[in-house]
């Protein structure tokens, strides 16, 4: 019997059952126990399923790579493939290239050093080369005459001087070619063999031929040579200079004593014009 009066029942067990408060604490902690397990086993596997997606994304990224080295060995591969040719023509254009940059032109600062070099250091590199002296232009007709004309008087001129002749005795001989054969070389329609040689003309004053028609067969030379300006000049010339005092005489009277002419007055009328002429070709002071 209970102290309540009650009687106890026979067939009650005698120990407390597991519904009790411990029991269902006991319950609680193994089911904890379990989610924790559970919550660290798909911890687990996620991890597993990242590490795994990593290394399939490490194994396509290798992949990629032996792919581009592939493909630029096959590159390589086909450069070499090229014929021996080419590639020497390759490698001549890139060796042109390198010596356009060497001779490329000097910079502003090497050009400054260059210049600024001492001027004392002959320059060896090449030959100095000799200008030739300018020669004189002729001068141009004056006085009323053509070019032939003047050519002429430039002979008569040119041989006086280099005879030494003073002027006096140029302003004659040109004056006297003007009478005598109006400064043309003169042919003999009377001696054919003077036709055979350079003339301006033909006369028909006995064997009279050249510039200062003077005769063969009076002792004055070969036809030939009188048929030359520059000769026929200096025959003149010559002559005049051994008349004496022909330099204080009248220009008609110095050309008379050479000419012997049948009008010993007519040189005189050339004076003016044979003093432009020779102060043309050889200006005053010359």
């Amino acid at each position: 019997m209970r102290d309540d009066g009650t009687l106890d029942d026979p067939y009650a067990p005698s120990r407390p059952t597991a519904d009790t408060e411990d029991g269902t604490s006991t319950e609680r902690t193994t089911t904890a126990s379990r989610l924790r397990a559970y919550a660290r086993d798909l911890t687990g596997r996620r991890r597993a399923q990242m590490a795994l997606a990593t290394g399939v994304v490490c194994c396509l990224g290798l992949t990629a790579v032996v792919q581009v080295r592939d493909e630029n060995a096959d590159a390589a591969t086909r450069s070499g493939s090229l014929s021996s040719s080419e590639l020497a023509q390759r490698a001549e254009q890139q060796r042109a290239s390198r010596s356009l940059d060497r001779t490329a032109a000097p910079s502003a600062s090497a050009a400054a050093q260059s210049a600024a070099a001492s001027p004392a250091d002959p320059d060896t590199s090449a030959p100095a080369r000799k200008v030739a002296p300018a020669r004189p232009t002729d001068p141009a007709p004056v006085a009323g005459l053509d070019e032939d004309q003047m050519e002429n008087a430039e002979a008569i001129v040119r041989t006086g001087r280099k005879m030494g002749v003073p002027r006096r005795g140029l302003v004659i001989a040109v004056a006297t070619a003007m009478q005598e054969s109006n400064l043309y070389n003169v042919a003999s329609g009377v001696l054919p063999e003077s036709q055979d040689y350079p003339h301006q003309g033909v006369g028909w004053d006995h064997d009279s031929v050249g510039l200062f028609q003077q005769r063969s067969s009076s002792g004055w030379g070969p036809v030939e040579r009188l048929m030359d300006p520059e000769f026929a000049a200096r025959q003149f010339l010559s002559a005049l200079e051994q008349v004496p005092g022909w330099q204080r005489m009248r220009l008609t009277d110095a050309a008379q004593a050479v000419q012997v002419s049948a009008y010993p007055e007519h040189y005189q009328q050339h004076e003016w014009r044979a003093t432009r002429v020779v102060d043309a070709i050889v200006p005053a002071g010359r």
